[in-house]
């Protein structure tokens, strides 16, 4: 276990460590923690919570507002899965812990009667993320914060472009903060905020279709024909949505892709 900062400071340098991979037009500069509250997750449209390993316990939240949540909903390529947009930001802020995330898990916000509580396992710690406005917040249990390791060194730990301050100092003042959570949003700046999302970018040659008796009978070395010729574009799919073609090319001994056409919004379906 850590013995270098309290919990209160811990949680703070969880945040530190969870808002510059975090999706966001403006800088998110970690507030000063406070005690956890179940309404907390009113203020916010989405969120994610990842289970930790490596022996310290409980789980990470981090809740983001409507601005990214509508952006990944209206992307251009489809929807964009809400967990899979924070993964990294549960990722650093598990390392931060010494601890490693486990896959992110979306968060039921608008079921009536949700309890963030439950779900944390008991009393926890939030610490907000303020760009324009509180733009997303960061929750950590009291047990995990005991259980805590010491970090596991990664370049993603260290303060980024997402992140502009560090954890305050816990002797500058004493006064509770209370964030203004119910304070209305920037406007919707769309794609900007998309820009560091990961995306699964997959090439398909081409496809076929077998009956459960030929594909039970394959063996090393059969040949599958697929439904496209020889020397045909292959296909460049982000996330399953087809965005663009392209010729297959060879570069140092590994595959690639030489984008050949870019496909409109139209035409990838």
């Amino acid at each position: 276990m850590t013995d270098v900062l309290d919990p209160t400071l811990l949680a703070e340098a969880v945040a530190v460590a969870a808002a510059a991979p975090l999706p966001a037009v403006t800088p998110l500069t970690p507030g000063p923690a406070q005690p956890g509250s179940p309404h907390v997750t009113a203020a916010f449209a989405g969120g994610a919570i990842a289970e930790l390993d490596g022996g310290v316990p409980g789980a990470v939240v981090v809740l983001v507002g409507t601005e990214l949540v509508e952006a990944l909903a209206s992307s251009p390529i489809g929807a964009l899965d809400v967990a899979a947009a924070v993964q990294p930001a549960l990722d650093a802020a598990a390392r931060r812990l010494g601890a490693h995330a486990r896959g992110a898990r979306a968060l039921a916000l608008d079921v009536e009667g949700y309890d963030i509580t439950a779900e944390l396992g008991g009393p926890f710690r939030t610490v907000p993320l303020i760009g324009a406005g509180i733009a997303a917040a960061v929750l950590v249990p009291e047990a995990t914060l005991a259980g805590a390791g010491e970090p596991i060194p990664d370049s993603a730990d260290d303060a980024g472009p997402g992140t502009t301050a560090a954890p305050a100092d816990a002797g500058e003042d004493t006064t509770p903060f209370v964030p203004a959570f119910g304070a209305p949003a920037a406007p919707p700046r769309g794609l900007e905020l998309l820009q560091g999302v990961d995306m699964e970018v997959t090439v398909e040659l081409g496809r076929t279709r077998m009956t459960v008796r030929d594909l039970l009978a394959l063996t090393p070395g059969a040949v599958l024909e697929l439904d496209r010729a020889a020397g045909s574009p292959a296909d460049l799919l982000v996330n399953g949505r087809l965005v663009a073609r392209g010729e297959v090319v060879v570069i140092d001994e590994d595959f690639g892709l030489r984008v050949t056409e870019i496909l409109d919004a139209n035409a990838a379906v």
